[in-house]
């Protein structure tokens, strides 16, 4: 379970640095079914954006450490669940979006319990198996 958290908090780290950066570097075009929401929501997406990267690089830091800290896990994916539950806050409010969202959802909202589930696993671990883990980058 420790090696999981691990490979699951690097993944999760770079993944949100990836998509920040695409943010940034893309503004509206980097959203799927946005169309031209205007330089307003530009400006905002690509703030947004490098929020995100931000939010990957805590990730980083938090699978750098040794043990992985439970307690920053539960944090970030706590951040994560909150973005699903604003999906689906705006799904009440405003309808259905473009299919892509849909899924970052089911994604946004799944993955936290599994964090959850898995933040103390290196911390439960036997020092040795923690030891013997190679450092993430």
């Amino acid at each position: 379970m420790a090696r999981v958290l691990r490979v699951l908090t690097q993944l999760m780290g770079w993944t949100c640095v990836a998509i920040g950066v695409l943010h940034v570097a893309l503004g509206n075009a980097a959203i799927p079914g946005a169309g031209s929401a205007g330089s307003t929501i530009d400006s905002w997406g690509r703030f947004m954006g490098a929020s995100f990267v931000g939010y990957g690089l805590a990730w980083l830091w938090a699978a750098q450490q040794r043990p992985i800290p439970a307690r920053a896990v539960r944090w970030l994916a706590g951040v994560f669940l909150l973005g699903g539950v604003g999906r689906l806050l705006s799904l009440a409010v405003h309808g259905w979006p473009q299919w892509f969202q849909i899924a970052l959802a089911v994604i946004e909202l799944g993955l936290p319990p599994v964090f959850f589930w898995l933040a103390d696993a290196e911390e439960r671990a036997p020092h040795g198996d923690v030891e013997s883990m190679p450092a993430g980058r």
